[in-house]
């Protein structure tokens, strides 16, 4: 008869032969006949030997063997399944959407998820899962797409959704320097009558900011829309482009550089795009 070690390590083999990467820690103690004990212990001794992966209590993923130097796959190939496991709804965002949508210029370390609940991030490997809380998902989900992966399909915010989740979440996106310099690029995705969908889904003042920011970079006609729906009420009050950061300091007070009248928004400094 096998020991518990060596039926985890043939069970892991008939699940990659099928496809898959991910499974339970109550699916393989049912599937292997063992004690939880027995499957823990065994499970232990795969992790010190980076075959297998941990990121949430109960919920494991094998790591190939072209990724064992990693000690974990990519986040892509796991996190639909994570998620399902998590019980929880969500979507890849931010910095990492902007990536996958061809809009950045620079490796992305965190890949960062949205979702309805605070969780701790994950050490995944060589980079981290990172979650940034949004309270309420449906009046969004327009916003989310489908994107296919090497080990099934993982959800993925939308150009639109991206650029407004970017300057929602300014701060963990890296400031409003590396905002424009992605909104560069992103620009030319987004589709205005779908960015309009979702904006009256944010705070004013973000698709003030995005509004002032796609003008500015020469996505006039993708912005049009959000502006019209903005200026149906009689009323938008004036905004400054760069809101107070998370640790409380405030934007400086200096007369502003700018004063846009279009927008509503007053320009601090002007916006450093990368080339």
């Amino acid at each position: 008869m096998l020991d518990a070690r060596s039926s985890l390590v043939s069970y892991l083999d008939d699940l990659q032969a099928e496809g898959r990467i991910t499974f339970t820690r109550d699916e393989a103690v049912g599937a292997l006949g063992i004690t939880e004990g027995a499957f823990l212990k065994s499970s232990a001794r795969l992790q010190k030997r980076h075959k297998l992966f941990n990121p949430r209590q109960g919920f494991y993923v094998v790591v190939p063997p072209q990724f064992l130097s990693w000690q974990a796959p990519p986040p892509a190939w796991y996190i639909d399944q994570l998620m399902q496991h998590e019980g929880r709804p969500y979507y890849v965002g931010l910095l990492k959407a902007a990536e996958l949508h061809g809009a950045t210029h620079h490796a992305v370390m965190e890949f960062q998820i949205v979702t309805d609940r605070q969780i701790r991030r994950i050490r995944a490997g060589r980079s981290w899962i990172t979650f940034h809380f949004r309270k309420d998902m449906k009046p969004i989900l327009a916003g989310i797409d489908e994107r296919k992966t090497d080990t099934g399909k993982m959800k993925l915010s939308s150009p639109e959704l991206t650029a407004l989740d970017l300057v929602r979440y300014i701060h963990v996106a890296g400031g409003m320097d590396a905002v424009a310099t992605i909104l560069r690029d992103l620009g030319n995705k987004v589709d205005g009558h779908r960015l309009a969908d979702l904006a009256p889904h944010f705070d004013r003042a973000c698709v003030q900011r995005l509004g002032y920011l796609l003008d500015r970079l020469g996505h006039n006609e993708r912005a049009k829309a959000i502006y019209d729906q903005l200026h149906e009420t009689n009323f938008v009050p004036w905004v400054a482009l760069e809101p107070m950061r998370r640790d409380g300091v405030a934007t400086p007070s200096a007369a502003p550089a700018e004063r846009n009248e279009r927008w509503r928004v007053l320009v601090q400094r002007e916006p450093e795009v990368d080339e």
